[in-house]
């Protein structure tokens, strides 16, 4: 049996966008924006303290954690409409594709996302 990996786990929650019958025309959850742009704050964040020269290790380390936190949420969240599991998927693959989705932790929140669906 092959084994379960983070890329495959993503692209079967991609495939099922394909085959899920809600309407498309609903708009991506004001929630999963609001958690999506908090993420990518902390991401822009992250990155402006770890090249800040006089950033301090505290510095970094808050700021790693809030970064942590906030794609974590991301992974939490349980998706409902088909927009919402596409616009999720594709956020996940492209930080995924960065090499940033790289603790279980991640994967454990994806998958209990896909039981609350």
């Amino acid at each position: 049996m092959p084994a379960i990996t983070r890329r495959s786990l993503l692209a079967l929650t991609g495939a099922a966008v394909a085959i899920d019958p809600a309407s498309a025309d609903v708009r991506t959850s004001l929630r999963l924006q609001a958690l999506i742009a908090a993420h990518e704050a902390a991401y822009a964040e992250f990155n402006r303290v770890v090249h800040r020269a006089a950033s301090s290790r505290d510095d970094r380390e808050q700021a790693d954690r809030v970064e942590q936190e906030t794609l974590l949420a991301v992974c939490s969240f349980p998706v409902i409409s088909r927009t919402d599991r596409r616009t999720k998927t594709k956020y996940l693959l492209a930080v995924e594709a960065r090499g940033e989705l790289d603790l279980p932790e991640y994967i454990q929140a994806i998958l209990h996302s896909m039981m609350q669906s």
